[in-house]
């Protein structure tokens, strides 16, 4: 598995950050199970970042948009790691997906 694509911008109307990020899995199962498993974490801060996860097919894609360069950086780190979790749980848990 590997990320598809990254990109970070400031939105010009509201000067926030934005983040994008695509994990494409090996199937639409997958990504679905990774989506359920990392919907629950909301962010710990009321104001300054809003995250937003979706699936397309195969593919995991999430959008980060937030006020300081900080908690941006703090909410991907933490998601990044809660992934790579969820990642190394399918792999010994869940059955081969056939190709």
């Amino acid at each position: 598995m590997g990320i598809t694509s990254m990109a970070t911008a400031i939105h010009p109307e509201t000067g926030k950050l934005g983040f994008l990020l695509d994990v494409p899995f090996p199937s639409a199962r997958e990504a679905t199970i990774a989506l359920r498993s990392l919907s629950p974490d909301r962010e710990p801060r009321r104001g300054g970042i809003n995250k937003h996860l979706s699936v397309s097919e195969s593919t995991l894609s999430v959008r980060w948009s937030a006020d300081e360069a900080r908690i941006l950086r703090v909410s991907v780190n933490s998601f990044l790691d809660h992934l790579s979790l969820i990642v190394e749980t399918m792999d010994l848990f869940a059955p081969p997906v056939d190709l």
